[in-house]
């Protein structure tokens, strides 16, 4: 499989010629260790999309770090 989604543009491809299990379907969520420059650290909202989630995860536990940007935190500084 070729795993793809907006990470700065719509185009972006995360991983290429993956295995993914067989149960996946369209529209189901796949976690990623880390997109790169446009994970948290240098992620922007300069075409409205919203930074991502951090969620660590260790001995089988997830634990939110920082929550997913909403629509109304990317609205916030409008005027209009």
């Amino acid at each position: 499989m070729t795993v793809v989604g907006r990470h700065c543009e719509s185009t972006d491809v995360i991983a290429e010629n993956v295995d993914l299990p067989a149960d996946v379907a369209p529209g189901d969520l796949l976690a990623v260790p880390c997109s790169g420059a446009y994970h948290v650290s240098l992620s922007s909202t300069y075409n409205h999309v919203g930074r991502p989630p951090v969620i660590a995860v260790a001995d089988g536990a997830a634990t939110p770090w920082l929550r997913r940007e909403t629509i109304e935190d990317l609205l916030r500084r409008d005027l209009f």
